[in-house]
């Protein structure tokens, strides 16, 4: 049986990423599809990383396990977990004590960095990390072409770290949020998470990978109708806009040099050809990430985190059945309408 070979594109958000854990159980388990690169930002370079190293060490079934492993672990020891007993499976919120709880340290950040918050620097990530990746043997022999995003604090530009130079600062550079932890520094120079600058990068897997076909797995909810007006509204708008901006601005213009590359007579350069035969496809629940709570990304609660999982299972599963046949032939998303 010969295999359809894809690249996919993980966006990040925090416990959102494990709605993307739940698609790439799906996909995994279908043994038609062939994983050439991954690209990833915050929590979708962890769901990257994850699946790489467990490819590595035990095909599939091994990246499922990674998968599953990791999103426990974060259940358990994430410092947030425990929203409350009640905590809804379907909407995220909060209950009401550990979501005061939560705006509290949030309003908190607005006035203390988290080098005063925050002063030994603990992040429960890099123990989970250290556990459940061996990245010595992920640079070695991993297969699959990794580009995981994080952005330079001093220029606030773009990095990306490939497979053979991926380490766990660099991953933890990833998902180094600005306003909870310290900068991650990785040879003298110092990172935050790559949301900013690359949510998920997109560019790199036209580029460097044999794939045609790029499967981008997206968090963002429906665009809203209404304009923000009070103060909490408008911060979390504004945070929206800075972790989206840079990767609808890298696929618009992904959207136009496909289109001019189309229009030419003759494809004479190696990326004019590839970009020809480019097929895109998006698998995304924006309805039901619409009817998340503020706080949600925040949310480790077992029954939320399942929650997501099974979303993420539930649309794979549907855009399986209704889209396997074009991989290798056209796309399945209009790019016109995801830039809408």
């Amino acid at each position: 049986m010969r295999k359809k070979l894809v690249t996919l594109a993980l966006q990040g958000g925090g416990s959102h990423g494990a709605f993307t854990w739940g698609v790439l159980d799906r996909l995994l388990e279908d043994e038609r599809i062939d994983i050439d690169g991954i690209s990833g930002a915050s929590a979708g370079a962890m769901n990257a990383v994850l699946v790489a190293h467990g490819f590595t060490c035990g095909g599939r079934d091994g990246a499922r396990q990674a998968l599953k492993d990791f999103w426990e672990s974060v259940e358990t020891r994430a410092p947030f977990n425990g929203m409350g007993e009640n905590a809804s499976s379907v909407t995220g919120n909060e209950s009401l004590g550990n979501a005061t709880a939560l705006k509290a340290f949030l309003f908190m950040t607005r006035f203390f960095s988290p080098y005063q918050l925050n002063p030994f620097d603990l992040n429960p990530l890099r123990d989970i990390l250290v556990s459940q990746v061996d990245f010595e043997r992920l640079r070695a022999d991993c297969r699959i072409e990794l580009f995981i995003a994080a952005t330079r604090v001093s220029t606030g530009r773009l990095r990306l770290f490939h497979t053979r130079e991926l380490t766990l600062e660099a991953l933890l550079a990833s998902a180094c949020l600005p306003a909870l932890h310290h900068s991650i520094e990785i040879d003298g120079e110092a990172y935050w998470d790559g949301g900013l600058t690359a949510n998920p990068p997109l560019i790199p897997l036209v580029n460097h990978c044999r794939a045609s076909d790029l499967i981008m797995v997206l968090l963002h909810p429906e665009p809203g109708t209404e304009t923000p007006s009070s103060a909490d509204e408008i911060s979390r708008r504004l945070t929206e806009i800075g972790f989206t901006s840079a990767f609808f601005t890298e696929l618009q213009g992904l959207a136009f040099a496909k289109e001019e590359a189309e229009q030419g007579w003759i494809p004479f350069g190696r990326l004019q050809r590839k970009l020809r035969r480019l097929n895109m496809h998006l698998i995304d629940s924006p309805e039901y990430m619409s009817r998340l709570g503020s706080l949600s990304k925040a949310n480790t609660h077992s029954s939320f985190i399942a929650a997501l999982h099974d979303e993420g299972r539930s649309q794979a599963e549907s855009w399986l059945e209704n889209n396997f046949q074009l991989i290798g032939s056209r796309s399945s998303c209009r790019l016109d309408q995801v830039l809408r």
